[in-house]
Parts: C-alpha cells; sequence; structure tokens
C-alpha cells in the first residue's frame, strides 16, 4: 500500500513539472562559448597559423585595406601593438578588398605597403573576404551569434574591430570610424571595463 502511494505521488509530481514546463535538460545557451581558438588560417607569407597559440592573450581583429581613407589607422594599430605587445595582447590584420575594391594588392604587395608605409610588426594574414557569400569561416564566426555566442555584427568599412578575450571568446566590435587607440579599446586591453 505505502509503495503505491509513494508511486502515485512520484506520477503526480512528475505532470505537474511536465505542466509547468519544467525540464531537467540543461538550456541550449548553457555550456562552453564557441572559441577562436578552433581556427586556423593563412598568414601573409602563406603559412598556416593556429589561433590556438594566442591561448592567454587579447587579441583585436581588424579587417585592412591599403587604399581607403582610413588606411592610416595602421599607423594607431602599430602604436597600440607596440605598446601592449608584451603584456598578452595582440593584434591580427586581416586584408579585405570588399568596401570599394580598395584592398586590390596581392599578399606581396599588402606587405610590402603596409612595412614600408607604417612598419608594421603585428601579424597579418592573408586576403579574405569579410562580407557576402564568400565570407571567410573567421568572418562568420565573428559576425553570427549563433556561432561566436555573442552577438551578430555586420563589418560596416575597412577597419572594423573585433575584440577577443584571452579565453578565444567574441568580446565587442568597434566602429571602423573609432581609432584603434580609441578608450573603449585601451580600457579594454588594460582591463578597466
Amino acid at each position: 500500500m505505502l509503495s503505491k502511494l509513494i508511486s502515485i505521488n512520484k506520477t503526480i509530481i512528475l505532470i505537474c513539472l511536465m505542466l509547468f514546463g519544467f525540464s531537467f535538460k540543461p538550456k541550449k545557451g548553457d555550456g562552453p562559448k564557441p572559441s577562436i581558438h578552433g581556427f586556423k588560417v593563412k598568414t601573409i607569407d602563406g603559412a598556416e597559423f593556429d589561433f590556438a597559440s594566442l591561448k592567454g592573450k587579447k587579441i583585436l581583429i581588424v579587417n585592412t585595406a591599403s587604399e581607403c581613407g582610413l588606411t592610416p589607422q595602421y599607423k594607431q594599430l602599430q602604436e597600440v601593438y607596440e605598446k601592449y605587445k608584451d603584456k598578452n595582447f595582440t593584434i591580427i590584420g586581416f586584408p579585405a578588398n570588399n568596401f570599394g575594391s580598395q584592398e586590390p594588392g596581392n599578399s606581396t604587395q599588402i606587405k610590402e605597403f603596409c612595412t614600408k608605409n607604417y612598419g608594421v610588426t603585428f601579424q597579418m594574414m592573408e586576403k579574405v573576404s569579410v562580407k557576402g557569400d564568400d565570407m571567410c569561416e573567421l568572418y562568420k564566426w565573428l559576425t553570427q551569434k549563433e556561432k561566436n555566442g555573442v552577438m551578430s555584427s555586420s563589418v560596416k568599412w575597412n577597419f572594423q574591430k573585433y575584440m577577443i578575450d584571452e579565453e578565444g571568446h567574441l568580446v565587442d566590435s568597434v566602429s571602423p570610424m573609432k581609432k584603434p587607440d580609441c578608450s573603449k579599446i585601451v580600457k579594454w586591453i588594460e582591463g578597466k571595463n
């Protein structure tokens, strides 16, 4: 009799839980956030680059162009890189020709331009597409919430910046019009946000 009563009570409790929408399954958003550390890309010199090598560093990712009104941002990017490169921070540049055909060059030409005109020493990658049907996988991850787990965005123009934390998670994006040494980026690098 007692065991039958216990069984009935368990059944009633389970029915109540189902009626009120309780579930013992984890929510879809639970679990680890997707990380950039799973990506491999090609450097401007054609070598494979594994983002896992940047674990423990903050990363600023920027789509760049050599013939844009914002091209002088290379100077500030290099200055920020020089100032913080020894403080678990790095910058990765991705040349892209998506806006006004302002990055027409090949890898050799782009590298020479960046080095000669701006003394760029931060890591530059091979030219990619940052929007449209041929968008590279890394930029799909950066711009789609279902892939990065944080937010959706679109690359508005050359020199849009994406901030990635030490665990490889997307933190935020910064408008192309904001310089790389703007207070939002500097505070983030220095851990003052």
